[in-house]
């Protein structure tokens, strides 16, 4: 049996879907969102985050964090690279990458050999491809030899990225 941590308890279901129905196109652009939420849903600013801390206790969510337009930014190039780490490394390999303030995501994907034999990807934004190339460079050596192989992956198109979506 799983106990429930003691934050589930204090779970509201009806605060929970007003909250995710408010917030799915994103928290509202406004200096204090919360409050901005609170007005809109008839409450106060600490049931919201009580509702949101309550969500992310149990899982429901992960985070809640700004993502900035890096087109807008001037930030074009983007660049997943991918690399193949020694799997004794992968932890330490994937916390070093991103730490760098180029990377904008790192995580963890299972290898599909033959094919594809990387395990480590990297999300760099830079404003041309050379920029790319450059932190590319700046990564392999940081890796050193626990890195076999490492190639990067060019965006040819905006996808639009999009969260959890309920009906009304």
């Amino acid at each position: 049996m799983n106990p429930q941590p003691p934050e589930a308890a204090d779970a509201d279901p009806a605060l929970e879907r007003a909250l995710i129905l408010a917030t799915q196109a994103g928290l509202p652009l406004t200096p204090r969102p919360f409050e901005t939420l609170a007005e809109q849903l008839g409450s106060d600013a600490d049931t919201v985050r009580a509702g949101f801390a309550a969500m992310q206790a149990r899982g429901a969510i992960r985070r809640i964090g700004a993502l900035p337009d890096h087109y807008a930014l001037g930030y074009v190039a983007n660049g997943m690279t991918v690399w193949d780490i020694d799997d004794a490394q992968l932890r330490d390999c994937g916390r070093r990458l991103g730490a760098l303030g180029f990377v904008s995501h790192c995580y963890h994907r299972p290898r599909s050999l033959p094919a594809w034999p990387y395990n480590l990807f990297a999300m760099v934004h830079a404003h041309d491809r050379a920029e790319v190339e450059a932190h590319r460079a700046e990564m392999r050596a940081l890796l050193g030899s626990a890195c076999r192989a490492d190639a990067v992956l060019y965006s040819t198109r905006i996808l639009k990225k999009t969260g959890l979506r309920i009906g009304a």
